[in-house]
């Protein structure tokens, strides 16, 4: 273990809270991935297709070679009531000669073709980095598509050598924005709002979208988990902005405030405390429908009621277990720490992919002594930290779990793939369950660091 150590030009993007230290964070963030690290940051292109995928009625076109496709091909567990098309991976496959020559006709046969065969109410087209590198002229392209077709064909100039992941979601957002504020709004209620930031990886937004109808709220559109493209054209009639995903979505919602003067509030539906609270909060901006309130409290107390008692049992067995959390969002990792405190969890290790210097803030301010806070991580670091941290689960994403396996800890997987929901009420039961099975496991007695054979 003394072996393990951290890379020369890592140290900024590391902090540890020491006890009886008056200690103020300084963590480096917003920064590109050091060389060599193995980060486990994605590229521009992939930040834009997590956010735009899950727009179900659309074509999902990828200007480029076939790997980028082939890589984020269904790349969000994103679930869908109806349509389809986000499920299928399209790409114009560049090859050496149109490299050489260009690939605008490529792209816009591709285009015309598949516009005629689905019939889709709009089209993303995708920059990649060979893309950006021979310089296509896409919005050109997607000009004369639309002239032709009538539906919108959208750029979205997310390039991978550009940024970093965060810079993608602004690609994706600035997209969204040239849909937005093209579709009627003459129906919609003055109680009503935008969930954004919200992608449905099981069913997650048709739970959050319940709970606010049952309020008296009118959910205009979802942004973009279980996605439709007249919905997103008529979002700018909502009253409110709700925020999720503050990493994803929060240059859409300024853009929302700045040009249509909608307010935005930052969310959480992770953990009885956060999805408590965003039902309170939107209560609270209707406040002239006393209503709205009343009901939000008595969907909190009939929820609360059946799911605490049950809680409690795995909170009997957990209490004194140490967890590790590394997520994409700092603001997920917020909501984490809070729910597994209601389960008698402690976290030693708190890290994200997207955290910047507030977030961090906050996280020291939340996180106990001693805990270890990261921006950026490797596998080399995380390993490093578990073991000396004791951690008995790591909760991550599918390029965490193989760490944790390989070190002898429980994992819970909290990324895009899972099937399970872990928002709402529900999903606090369902998230309980799965730490207490993973971390109670008799097949860890087994792993080398615990004293087992192997």
């Amino acid at each position: 273990m003394e072996q393990i150590g951290i890379l020369e030009g890592r140290e900024k993007q590391i902090f540890e809270k020491k006890s009886g230290q008056n200690q103020e964070i300084d963590l480096s963030c917003d920064t590109t991935s050091l060389s060599g690290s193995v980060s486990q940051r994605a590229c521009v292109f992939c930040g834009s297709r997590v956010v735009l995928y899950p727009v179900a009625d659309a074509i999902h076109l990828v200007h480029g070679p076939i790997g980028c496709a082939a890589y984020t091909w269904d790349i969000r567990g994103a679930v869908s009531s109806g349509p389809e098309l986000h499920r299928l991976s399209f790409s114009t496959d560049l090859k050496e000669l149109d490299v050489i020559y260009g690939g605008e006709k490529k792209l816009y046969h591709s285009l015309i073709e598949l516009i005629e065969q689905y019939k889709p109410k709009a089209a993303f087209i995708y920059s990649t980095c060979i893309v950006g590198l021979i310089g296509d002229d896409i919005d050109a392209v997607c000009r004369k598509v639309a002239e032709e077709t009538g539906i919108p064909v959208l750029p979205v100039h997310s390039e991978g050598f550009k940024g970093t992941k965060k810079d993608g979601y602004k690609a994706a957002c600035s997209s969204l924005m040239k849909l937005i504020g093209t579709g009627s709004t003459e129906t919609i209620s003055k109680y009503s709002i935008n969930i954004l930031g919200e992608f449905n990886l099981a069913g997650e937004a048709w739970i959050i979208r319940e709970y606010y109808e049952k309020m008296g709220i009118e959910v205009v559109s979802t942004l973009t988990g279980d996605g439709r493209i007249d919905a997103v054209r008529r979002a700018h009639g909502a009253s409110l902005n709700v925020v999720q995903c503050s990493g994803s979505m929060t240059s859409l919602a300024k853009d929302m405030e700045e040009k249509y003067g909608i307010p935005f509030i930052r969310v959480s539906y992770f953990g009885i405390e956060d999805m408590s609270k965003s039902l309170y909060d939107v209560a609270k901006y209707f406040s002239d429908r006393p209503d709205i309130m009343e009901k939000a409290k008595e969907i909190v107390s009939e929820e609360v009621k059946k799911l605490y008692p049950e809680l409690q049992k795995f909170r009997k067995a957990l209490t004194g277990k140490k967890a590790a959390i590394y997520v994409g969002g700092a603001f997920k990792t917020f909501s984490l720490i809070k729910a597994l405190r209601s389960i008698g969890m402690s976290v030693v290790l708190a890290g994200s992919q997207t955290g910047n210097t507030e977030d961090y803030a906050r996280l020291q301010e939340m996180c106990d002594e001693g805990t270890v806070i990261v921006d950026d991580s490797n596998p080399v670091e995380l390993s490093k930290f578990i073991l000396e941290k004791e951690a008995d689960l790591l909760i991550g994403g599918v390029k965490e779990r193989p760490i944790a396996f390989k070190l002898g800890v429980a994992f819970c997987d909290h990324n895009h793939e899972r099937k399970i929901p872990l928002a709402g009420f529900i999903g606090m039961y369902n998230f309980a369950l799965e730490v207490y099975q993973s971390v109670m496991s008799p097949v860890w007695q087994f792993a080398p660091r615990k004293g087992g054979n192997a």
